[in-house]
């Protein structure tokens, strides 16, 4: 009698997984939290105790199916994926391995050299919980001088038939509904109260463990309330379909204190481990649409969000990989401040974002992008300690999404693969879509001196250092003949005050 030992990985927390298809009454089903891969770096501890919980929820939910399981805590200190599944063969005498091929670059590689270091049969089946195949991304990049996400999305939509009307067009004539997304949150908005779930006896467990054995870990640990089961998980769904989606397109780039969820769906996690389907949140959100109780920029938005930017940075990440994570087109070389893991900045809008980073182990696209990110770029902070922090701190990050974001959205180091232009901005952009300015020590409207909000002058700097290379950008002709227009005054003094200011960095000032 054959016995097949079936691994499943962290983010792959989906019943329909492709490594259990097929599966017979003497196989068993591993699951492990390993240290390696805990530690490789500093994760957030919320991100742990997420991940902890629902692997720990999901193996529950496979014995009550009538799977045989093998659950292998943290607490037996098993060093790397390979040992447990060594140890594991051995105790089941498994002949051979059956595994879903994993999401990121070195843990695939892993999974390639498993037969030859464990002397078993390993079967690696693919992942076809995403929308578009990696060789489906591949033949649609093949040729293209540029990777815009734009195209690669209507593409996308016209293979799922998602928002496409009868004719085999865009619901509404457009594809994209971006310039409708944009407002800035009004004074009388009422942001949605988000459901509690409550903390188990397995969720206990974990927290105790994380505050026991990773206590030098970044960011807050408790209160913990997000979901952890399929079931929490399918209800958070509904709700934010129900509550929050209506009023998500309008307001998406917004930010304001003591909100950090506003009305995004908060979901990415829960995608990206698996106790949610992409397919199902894209539909859910179409039928809304089609009930007529959400708008169709509301529900483009968020359906662009998955089958739009989340393939596409996949497809990106197992394109370039692996000498992706090396990239640095502008030499950027700072190294990151340590305000980033406390904080503790007289910046209130970095103060603001990064803060409720470490509480909630999450901040929306927007404070990832246009406040954390852009000062990273301006600042000219080195690739690698940005991607590190991003993986380690926030609880949806993996190599396959984090690392295209950072290298290719935020900081332009792939020398624009990603995005067409750097996602540059002074304090004018966030004045204009937060209420971080108004509480701030610095002046928005100031732009030069000691008082002046640093993204200003730190704009025109980053502009004039990075001149040679984007001048000739045919998004950023506009803005550069402004800067030629400026005088030598203003040119000298932004110099002046950035080096200030880098100055001031480098001595670990707040």
């Amino acid at each position: 009698m054959t016995k097949a030992l079936r691994f499943i990985l962290g983010d792959q927390l989906s019943a329909d997984i492709s490594c259990l298809r097929g599966i017979a009454p003497d196989d068993v089903v591993l699951m492990c939290e390993v240290c390696e891969e805990a530690t490789y770096v500093r994760h957030h501890k919320k991100k742990i105790a997420f991940l902890f919980s629902a692997m720990r929820h999901f193996a529950e939910e496979l014995g009550d199916a009538g799977h045989t399981l093998d659950y292998v805590r943290f607490e037996a200190c098993v060093g790397s994926f390979t040992d447990a599944l060594s140890e594991a063969a051995r105790r089941h005498e498994a002949d051979r391995i059956v595994v879903t091929e994993a999401s990121e670059w070195r843990v695939l590689e892993m999974q390639r050299g498993w037969a030859e270091t464990l002397g078993i049969d390993v079967e690696i089946r693919p992942d076809d919980r995403f929308i578009a195949t990696k060789q489906e991304f591949a033949d649609w990049a093949k040729d293209r001088k540029e990777l815009r996400m734009e195209f690669f999305y209507r593409e996308m939509r016209r293979k799922t038939g998602y928002l496409m009307d009868a004719n085999g067009g865009p619901e509404g004539g457009q594809w994209n509904y971006d310039k409708d997304n944009r407002d800035p949150l009004p004074e009388d908005a009422k942001v949605p109260k988000r459901p509690d779930f409550s903390v188990d006896g397995i969720t206990e467990d974990v927290i105790d463990l994380v505050a026991k054995r990773f206590a030098d870990h970044p960011g807050e640990l408790e209160p913990f309330n997000y979901p952890v089961t399929r079931r929490q998980a399918t209800y958070y769904l509904n709700w934010f379909i129900g509550e929050a989606l209506p009023s998500f397109g309008d307001f998406q780039d917004a930010m304001q204190q003591g909100e950090p969820l506003l009305f995004h769906s908060h979901l990415s996690a829960l995608i990206n481990c698996g106790l949610l389907d992409p397919a199902e949140c894209c539909e859910k959100a179409e039928t809304a649409w089609r009930e007529g109780s959400v708008p169709l920029n509301a529900a483009e938005g968020f359906i662009r969000q998955i089958i739009g930017w989340r393939e596409y940075v996949r497809g990106v990440y197992w394109l370039k990989m692996p000498d992706y994570r090396d990239a640095n087109a502008l030499s950027a070389g700072r190294d990151l401040p340590d305000f980033f893991w406390t904080g503790d900045t007289q910046m209130n809008c970095l103060r603001q974002s990064i803060s409720e980073t470490l509480e909630n182990a999450y901040a929306h696209h927007i404070q990832r992008l246009m406040l954390i990110g852009n000062f990273a770029l301006l600042a000219g902070f080195e690739p690698k300690q940005v991607q590190d922090w991003y993986l380690e701190i926030y609880h949806d990050a993996y190599d396959w999404v984090e690392m295209p974001n950072v290298v290719g959205m935020i900081l332009y180091a792939d020398g624009g693969v990603v995005a067409s232009k750097p996602y540059a901005a002074s304090g004018a952009y966030i004045n204009r879509m937060s209420d971080y300015c108004g509480s701030c020590r610095y002046s928005v409207t100031k732009k030069n001196g000691a008082k002046a909000c640093p993204f200003n002058y730190l704009y025109w700097n980053f502009l004039i250092e990075n001149r040679d290379r984007f001048r000739d950008n045919h998004r950023m002709r506009m803005i550069y003949k402004t800067l030629d227009r400026m005088g030598d005054e203003k040119t000298i003094a932004v110099k002046e005050d950035s080096a200030r200011f880098f100055k001031a960095l480098s001595r670990g000032e707040i």
